[in-house]
């Protein structure tokens, strides 16, 4: 096993990789590695109800922040790239654990994972930098923030410090709104992770989000992706961890893209390193396109999702190489990415109740699909003995399809979740309203 600190000359074999998690996105990373050349087998832990039907994926019942565990697993099954999925595990510092012993990982430190851990230490870290981000002020009591906000006299975004699973944003129409958002926080609505709030001036412009692959000198940057975070059709109804998402997004062309490098990415990787930060793995910038030029609403540590699983479809059989040379700190020594020039398109099924209270254990229906544009990824799901599959989470599906245009790969993926039932299921209509010409 490569250890993280001695740089290669050449990429050592690739065929076993294990990836952390069990939700949507981890389901088409899993997906996606398994299509690369010299690829034999991927392990996700601890996967889903769906993860032993993809070809050559087998799921591990260890949970994604037992270090121990995962360390075994991968001595065991003789592991040759590890790709950690969701924050938690990032934040807790598993990838440290593992790089200590020896592995190649993707994904960064926990020193690292600040960056999505604390909003407050990335404001910090953006106005270091002079990256382009909103005003804001931390504050650590609901008096503290009741002051400002009087002394502003103007609505502000409300932000939880901590990990809320991107459900602790307010974005506030008015200061009464504010105003109670910040007294719920601090009355515990989001736990530690609300101790401290971040307050931000609010931004106007859509929203885009572009991800870089890092080995912590270098990047590759995805083609933007556009997701959609609120609940009901018309992007009404409570802040959802996204309902949908399509890609590449063309509200930034290549020249945007590079633009965004420039002024976001590239300032971001050399303030990492400046604190002695080797940041291997994503770095997702949320952006608002905003009249004075591309601005940082936030940043993530992880692939986002469902973005994730409407990129990977486009991702060529170069995917794992590259992701292992980040991992291995050395991304020069990586085949270059190709990346499919269609359309993805990717709806979410949720079931009732989502988010705040989603009912579980309904039985889920599954035709099989015979259309190889498309994927069903499964996340909120869990196989029984008898195997049926149930639905344990909010987010229980994501339908994915690509094609020529975003009308035909929208249209694709509603035909897909045709052949998907299970009661309560919800799910918006109108992903993608913004590239739909229908």
């Amino acid at each position: 096993m490569a250890h993280s600190s001695s740089r290669p000359q050449t990429l050592p074999p690739l065929r076993h990789l294990l990836v952390v998690g069990g939700g949507g996105r981890e389901q088409a990373l899993a997906w996606a590695l398994r299509r690369c050349n010299d690829v034999e087998a991927v392990w996700v832990t601890p996967g889903n109800g769906g993860t032993e039907e993809l070809d050559g994926c087998r799921s591990l019942a260890i949970a994604e922040q037992d270090a121990e565990g995962l360390i075994k697993a991968c001595q065991q099954q003789a592991i040759d790239l590890v790709v950690i999925g969701p924050e938690a595990p990032l934040a807790a510092g598993v990838a440290d654990r593992l790089r200590d012993a020896g592995l190649a990982v993707f994904g960064p430190s926990a020193n690292g994972a600040q960056l999505e851990a604390s909003k407050a230490w990335a404001k910090d870290l953006m106005r270091e930098a002079g990256i382009p981000t909103a005003g804001h002020w931390a504050v650590a009591s609901a008096s503290e923030g009741l002051e400002l906000l009087e002394k502003l006299q103007r609505p502000l975004v409300v932000k939880a410090d901590g990990l809320a699973a991107g459900k602790g944003v307010t974005v506030a129409d008015n200061t009464e709104q504010t105003a109670s958002a910040i007294r719920e926080a601090f009355a515990g609505r989001f736990g530690a992770a609300g101790e401290r709030l971040v307050l931000e001036e609010r931004l106007q412009g859509p929203e885009v989000s572009v991800f870089a692959l890092c080995d912590g000198e270098r990047m590759v940057l995805l083609p933007p992706a556009q997701d959609h975070k609120r609940l009901l059709e018309g992007d009404l109804g409570p802040n959802t961890g996204g309902m949908g998402a399509y890609a590449p997004a063309p509200l930034l062309d290549r020249a945007g893209l590079e633009q965004v490098r420039e002024l976001v990415l590239e300032p971001t990787l050399r303030a990492l390193q400046n604190k002695g930060i080797q940041y291997r793995g994503v770095i997702y910038a949320g952006l608002m396109l905003t009249a004075e030029g591309p601005q940082v609403i936030e940043f993530n540590c992880r692939f986002g999702d469902p973005e994730c699983q409407t990129l990977m479809p486009l991702m060529g059989p170069e995917l794992a190489r590259v992701l292992q040379a980040c991992a291995l700190g050395c991304l020069d020594l990586a085949p270059e990415l190709s990346v499919a020039q269609t359309c993805s398109a990717c709806v979410v099924a949720a079931a009732e109740g989502y988010p705040e209270t989603p009912r579980k254990g309904d039985v889920i229906d599954l035709q099989s699909d015979p259309d190889d544009q498309r994927q069903l990824f499964h996340a909120g799901t869990r196989r029984e003995q008898d195997g049926r599959v149930v639905t344990t989470g909010g987010r229980v599906l994501t339908q994915v399809a690509q094609a020529a245009d975003f009308d035909r790969a929208f249209d694709s993926a509603y035909a897909g979740l045709k052949l998907v039932r299970f009661d309560g299921m919800q799910y918006r209509r109108d992903i993608g309203h913004q590239v739909r010409r229908a």
